[in-house]
Parts: structure tokens; C-alpha cells; sequence
């Protein structure tokens, strides 16, 4: 049963509503606009708000199903951990479209809501507060990666060692995924929330 589990979190993660929606819509494949990235923010680059809203919730719904199948299937902790890690693997690396997804930040904060709901909504005010700051939608996930080991450790009761293992490995994971962004912010390049682009202005090289 734990295989399965994680088999199919890796294949619920691999479904890549962004590539969907913008191949629909547009006709093109959003790998070759903007950052590159399948996820939320750039969608919202491409096709607004709306549409970014839509493939948001639709990515953190990936990641909650995963938590929910794992923990009333098997009950493990252990397994839900592993399917959040498969289900946002699968969102960055999909199978179903050549291992090239998104950044995985709201497959993982649907993940993170089943697993722990308290540490999410703390997430969320960080993250969301930094973007309010700056703008920049990649530094507000960032600068919520960054505090995910942190608010396990103060909020989770307990023997939270496995869990903050977790937790850092999949910070340390978004960090990662973000450095082009982090590095277009230094150029001055990186888009900020609500700046309207074009697919021809934002076409890849």
C-alpha cells in the first residue's frame, strides 16, 4: 500500500494544470514564456488573475489529496511525509510532460495544510506578507521556504525531529527551485505581481 501511495502522489503531482490551461487558452507550452515555470505565477504572466487563482488552488489540491489518501489509507506519518515529497516532485519534475514542471510552493502548502494546518496558515502570513512588501511573488515563497523548519520547531508539539527533517529538506528544496528567480530579482529583471506582460515580450531565448 505505501508504494501505491507514493506512486500515485508522484502522478497526481505530475498532472501540470498550468501547462493545461496555457496550451489551451493560448496554444502555446508555458515552458517557453517567462520563467518558465508551469506554476501560478507565471499563468497569471501569460493569462491574469483568474486563470492563476484556478491552477493555484487546483496545485494545492494535488498536494492536500496526496496527504488525505496517505493518512486514511494507511495512517502512517511516515507515508504521508513520503507522499508529499513524491506529490511535489512530481509537480517539478512531471512525467506526463518531459520532467519539466513548476516550483512546487502551492502543491506543497496544500501538502503542508493536511499535514499541519497551524504551521500552514503561519506560511501563508509570512509569505503572503513578504510578497506585500516587495512585490515579488518569488520572495514571498522564499521567505516562506526559509521559515517552514523554524515554525515546525516552535509550533509542533512533541518529537518533531522526523517531521523537521522534513521540513528542511523541502525548504532547502524551494529555495532551490527559486535561485533563476532570486537572480532575476538581483538583475532587475524578474516581473513583479500585477505587471502586465505578453507572450511575445516574455518568449524564452
Amino acid at each position: 500500500m505505501a508504494v501505491f501511495i507514493i506512486i500515485f502522489s508522484y502522478l497526481l503531482g505530475s498532472v501540470s494544470f498550468g501547462f493545461i490551461f496555457v496550451k489551451l487558452l493560448k496554444g502555446v507550452d508555458i515552458r517557453e514564456y517567462g520563467s518558465g515555470s508551469t506554476g501560478a505565477t507565471n499563468i497569471m504572466r501569460i493569462l491574469g488573475p483568474v486563470p492563476a487563482g484556478a491552477v493555484f488552488l487546483l496545485d494545492a489540491l494535488k498536494g492536500f489529496l496526496s496527504v488525505y489518501a496517505a493518512r486514511n489509507l494507511t495512517g502512517n506519518p511516515y507515508i504521508e511525509i513520503a507522499s508529499v515529497i513524491a506529490v511535489v516532485a512530481g509537480h517539478n519534475w512531471p512525467v506526463f510532460f518531459g520532467f519539466k514542471g513548476g516550483r512546487g510552493i502551492a502543491t506543497s502548502l496544500g501538502a503542508l495544510a493536511g499535514l499541519f494546518p497551524t504551521v500552514t496558515f503561519w506560511l501563508a502570513v509570512i509569505g503572503f506578507s513578504v510578497v506585500g512588501l516587495t512585490k515579488y511573488v518569488s520572495m514571498g515563497s522564499v521567505a516562506g521556504a526559509f521559515s517552514l523548519p523554524f515554525l515546525i520547531w516552535l509550533l509542533l508539539e512533541g518529537n518533531n525531529t522526523p517531521y523537521l527533517v522534513f521540513g528542511t529538506f523541502l525548504s532547502l528544496l524551494a529555495i532551490i527551485r527559486h535561485i533563476p528567480n532570486l537572480k532575476r530579482i538581483k538583475e532587475g529583471t524578474e516581473s513583479k505581481i500585477g505587471q502586465k506582460v505578453t507572450i511575445a515580450s516574455t518568449k524564452k531565448n
